[in-house]
């Protein structure tokens, strides 16, 4: 089963990729890792990265796609992968869509967890261990370019029908997790 993961920042994504990723046995392709494990190694793609992602910017689409393309044929997505972070913009999703049929490989579902601005400023602003790029001011940015940007994708997905799978992500984590796996058909 290959998932994508749509949601604003500190929508729980991350926390939700791992718990269904773990029940249904696949891969769990988050781009925010590869990109600071980019920055850490520091690597001339990793500062490059670096100074992007200190400005609450997105990498460009032909770096982040090529280095997804290059994950999803990794032997640990042979049974299926989620992609957390990855595609961020209308055209990401047309790079993969491309990348996917190149590969023979198509999206069994996205799931767009969705929650409160609100309730997203209260959760990144008090993170117990906090992201250094996590100011009040990169943050609010962080939540435009979502707005702007990636929003439009749910739009995009509904088109394709049962493939978008809308999940309220405000409540405890367990509760999440089982709409979640509810809406993938997964078993929590």
């Amino acid at each position: 089963m290959n998932v994508v993961f749509l949601g604003p920042p500190g929508s729980g994504k991350g926390t939700q990729a791992t718990r269904l990723t773990a029940s249904l046995g696949i891969a769990h392709v988050s781009t925010g890792e590869m990109l600071r494990g980019a920055v850490a190694a520091g690597t001339p793609m990793g500062r490059e990265v670096d100074a992007i992602l200190k400005r609450g910017e997105l990498v460009s689409d032909t770096v982040i796609s090529s280095l997804v393309e290059e994950r999803v044929q990794a032997d640990d997505c042979r049974t299926g992968f989620l992609l957390d972070g990855f595609p961020r913009t209308v055209p990401q999703a047309e790079l993969l869509d491309a990348a996917l049929t190149r590969l023979g490989l198509a999206l069994a579902a996205v799931v767009l967890l969705e929650v409160p601005e609100d309730e997203l400023l209260q959760r990144l602003t008090s993170r117990g261990e906090g992201r250094a790029d996590d100011t009040p001011e990169v943050i609010r940015h962080r939540l435009d370019v979502y707005r702007d940007v990636t929003a439009p994708l749910a739009a995009l997905y509904a088109e394709r029908g049962a493939i978008l799978r809308r999940v309220d992500g405000v409540g405890s984590m367990d509760d999440v997790a089982t709409r979640v796996a509810s809406a993938v058909g997964s078993p929590s």
